[in-house]
């Protein structure tokens, strides 16, 4: 039975993170030549938006967010870097803010500016054969390149590895879910994991959305079968085309190796005009989303880090307006989730949803 959504809501259209106005989102990925990994951008108008963090697994690799903590100095940030490579695709970051820099985009400072951007990662080291063919500056120049590209560009390639080998480069539409991105190499549960996006419009017209990348030590699926636990959470019609699994696939599927280092990271945004401290809270209540979608979530060996946006272009709500998005945040990730998982595509390691349990769509693939 799926969760009954506010009255009135629909996904907005793209149901993907971009609807929330000023906000862009860039994919770049390496698969082949011991790579199975790539940096995921979301690149904030010029001026930058608000944002906050929450950090809830036990295992994070992350950048600047102390000075996401309503204490501290800086209100706006200009990119958030979501990238594969363990601590080692931190570096991602740099190309995106080498580039920014370059077009004169960050915090004003005597002499220059200093573009702010927030990073975090996930564990996927190992996963196309090279435990250190991770994302580099130059991958995360290319996710920001995406970023910048006009939505109807198609996919172009990427720049080559610095380390060797005949890797694919690409990148992939701002809109698109899947084994792209930061979750080229994601696993979650024994299956294939990777980015989903989705959006919510409220009766009002403010817009909610979220992008997560998927790489959890948890299970995806719900624990009284095999439906993945997010899509509960759809929005009318959604997921109407999606049929419970049959049981047959269900009892037999059995993850030949769950990995012991993961993490899910990902982003909540929305239109209106929020403070530093309520960003915070979005990013928190988006964790609620990622419990309901992925059990157990937040463990010892999960680095999960949500971040949560305010692209500042409709009015700060007030306290009733504030509850239906915090409310709309925690089911958007949930939904995001099921869509990473739904798109994924898999592989020798890591089998796809769909591959496991083709019955979900009727038995027609």
């Amino acid at each position: 039975m799926l969760a009954e959504p506010a009255p009135g809501m629909r996904p907005g259209p793209t149901n993907s993170l971009v609807d929330v106005a000023g906000l862009r989102v860039g994919h770049a990925h390496r698969v082949g030549g011991g790579y199975r990994t790539g940096t995921t951008v979301v690149l904030a108008p010029p001026e930058g938006v608000v944002a906050g963090v929450d950090v809830r697994g036990a295992a994070p690799g992350t950048r600047e967010t102390e000075l996401l903590d309503p204490r501290n100095l800086v209100e706006r940030v200009h990119a958030v870097v979501l990238s594969g490579g363990s601590a080692y695709g931190l570096s991602a970051a740099c190309g995106v803010m080498d580039e920014l820099a370059d077009a004169g985009i960050g915090f004003p400072v005597a002499g220059g500016v200093v573009p702010i951007v927030p990073a975090a990662v996930i564990y996927d080291l190992g996963r196309g054969g090279d435990f250190r063919a991770t994302p580099d500056a130059a991958l995360g120049a290319a996710a920001y390149a995406a970023a910048r590209a006009p939505a109807h560009e198609p996919p172009f390639p990427a720049p080559p590895p610095r380390r060797g080998g005949a890797a694919r480069h690409a990148t992939a539409p701002p809109t698109a879910s899947g084994s792209i991105g930061a979750g080229a190499g994601a696993m979650a549960g024994g299956l294939a994991g990777g980015v989903g996006t989705a959006s919510a419009v409220l009766p009002g017209g403010v817009t909610v959305a979220a992008l997560a990348v998927v790489n959890a030590a948890g299970s995806v699926l719900d624990p009284a079968g095999a439906t993945l636990a997010g899509v509960r959470y759809g929005l009318p019609g959604e997921f109407g085309h999606l049929r419970r699994p049959d049981p047959d696939e269900a009892g037999a599927w059995q993850p030949d190796k769950v990995t012991s280092f993961n993490t899910t990271i990902g982003v909540v945004a929305t239109d209106l005009t929020l403070t530093k401290a309520q960003c915070g809270k979005l990013a928190g209540v988006a964790h609620d989303g990622l419990a309901r979608a992925i059990r157990p979530a937040h463990t010892m060996v999960d680095g999960d880090t949500v971040f949560g946006l305010a692209a500042c272009a409709r009015p700060a709500p007030g306290p009733d307006g504030l509850q239906d998005v915090l409310a709309a945040a925690a089911d958007v990730f949930s939904r995001a989730v099921a869509h990473a998982m739904l798109a994924a595509t898999g592989r020798e390691d890591a089998p796809a949803y769909l591959d496991v349990f083709p019955s979900v769509l009727g038995g027609d693939r």
